[in-house]
């Protein structure tokens, strides 16, 4: 598969304006400035394919990327601290949950989490909500340039056992560096296999 081979597709502000289901979808979900934009440009090999902001909440809608002609990738909200009235944040929080659970060719969710720091209660109540909901998940450590090696493997273990998680079932990622790029591109290309 050719992540390089990508384009914008559309923006979608309601589930009436989701693309046709032809292909996979392989969603990506994080804290409101985790990194998630910088994430996707590195996995497909662009630097400003996906706006990236130091403003959270800067993303508002469901953003819809052609990979390949094959594969979606789906940038969502971020969650958390983003400065935007309840009442947007209520009408996200629909949008998502209503793609989540009833978008019929979504593959996977790639959580983004913080390598950083420890595991902050939204990202425990969304792992356990996509568990609850049968969802298939990938959680993904971001932003391990911050730290030594030494570091990333403490931080990893210690989210690993917050989420009851094994090593093999999670990726370590840098934006910056491309650290766990390659890893993360092999695994989403295994659900468009399965697809």
């Amino acid at each position: 598969m050719n992540f390089s081979n990508v384009r914008f597709l559309l923006s979608a502000y309601s589930l009436g304006q989701l693309p046709e289901p032809v292909y996979p979808d392989i969603a990506f979900a994080g804290r409101s400035n985790v990194g998630k934009s910088s994430l996707i440009n590195r996995l497909v090999g662009r630097r400003n394919l996906v706006k990236t902001s130091s403003r959270p909440g800067k993303t508002q809608s469901l953003n819809y990327f052609l990979v390949d002609e094959s594969l979606y990738l789906v940038d969502l909200p971020g969650y958390g601290f983003a400065r935007v009235s309840r009442k947007v944040q209520s009408s996200w929080q629909q949008l998502i949950t209503g793609y989540l659970t009833g978008r019929q060719s979504l593959a996977c969710v790639v959580v983004i989490i913080d390598l950083r720091h420890e595991l902050k209660p939204r990202d425990r109540e969304l792992i356990d909500w996509l568990r609850h909901h049968g969802l298939a998940y990938l959680p993904v450590y971001t932003k391990a340039d911050k730290l030594t090696r030494n570091r990333q493997a403490r931080n990893a273990s210690a989210l690993d056992a917050a989420l009851t998680v094994d090593p093999d079932e999670r990726i370590i990622f840098s934006a910056r560096t491309g650290q766990g790029c390659r890893e993360l591109q092999s695994r989403l290309a295994l659900y468009l296999e399965s697809w």
